[in-house]
């Protein structure tokens, strides 16, 4: 073999394993930041959806419960796509609707890059929620104290700078910031390329075998062959072959 062949294999599966980290960055630059409001009931979710859409969008009234299903909202922060989803309050209740309502705010929780989880003064509450991305904001500031690590007030707009500007930061740093752009952004093409990464690797330890060498980068070759959209007239037969019953 020449000379610091093993070492450019090695060089290679590191840089392809670097690219398919970066598909979180490439997903949030096709798709969006996804930022959850949550919260229990009454915490000024849909309120603070108006406030950062600078429209009435979503119905704000006093009673528990108002928000029963997932709303969507884009918009701009210092020129990255973001997606606020107003969802119902978080909370045990009797009410069929309200309880599907609930289970689709737990569900958006978990495709969330960001969960805000909100509490007020009327309605306190520790958040329910497996995230790791969590801020604690403390809303309606104006009428008293409450538990978060920013306090904000969506009616008198206390705070509500300083939360953009985090948020703004936060989408920046999701979306790879100054960095170079991602080269994927979809789990099927990071998936190729760890799986490319995966046979570079096998290759590496059998380089004293050059038929399994020559059989680990032949298949390093297809998963990015995959990656690019090339596939040869076989792989198209035995897709085709496995996905229908033809000939019956």
């Amino acid at each position: 073999l020449p000379d610091g062949y093993a070492s450019s294999l090695s060089g290679l599966r590191d840089e392809l394993l670097l690219a398919a980290d970066t598909v979180w960055h490439g997903r949030v630059v096709r798709e969006g930041l996804r930022v959850a409001l949550a919260g229990p009931p009454n915490a000024g979710k849909s309120s603070l959806l108006n406030a950062l859409a600078k429209s009435d969008l979503a119905i704000v009234t006093d009673e528990p419960g108002t928000t029963r299903d997932v709303r969507e909202v884009a918009i701009d922060l210092d020129g990255r796509l973001v997606l606020l989803v107003d969802m119902a309050g978080i909370r045990e209740t009797d009410s069929k609707a309200e309880a599907e309502g609930v289970r689709r705010a737990r569900d958006e929780l978990t495709r969330a890059d960001l969960v805000l989880w909100l509490s007020a003064p009327d309605a306190e509450s520790q958040p329910d929620v497996d995230t790791p991305l969590l801020w604690r904001i403390a809303t309606k500031s104006d009428l008293g104290p409450a538990t978060g690590e920013l306090s904000i007030s969506a009616q008198t707009g206390e705070g509500m700078d300083q939360l953009v500007e985090r948020l703004a930061h936060f989408a920046d740093a999701a979306a790879g910031g100054s960095s170079e752009p991602a080269l994927v952004s979809r789990e099927r093409d990071a998936q190729a390329l760890r799986e490319a990464a995966s046979a570079l690797g096998e290759a590496e330890g059998h380089l004293a075998s050059f038929e399994l060498t020559a059989e680990s980068l032949r298949r390093a070759s297809q998963q990015l062959e995959r990656l690019l959209g090339r596939m040869d007239a076989e792989t198209v037969l035995d897709r085709l072959f496995l996905s229908f019953c033809i000939g019956k």
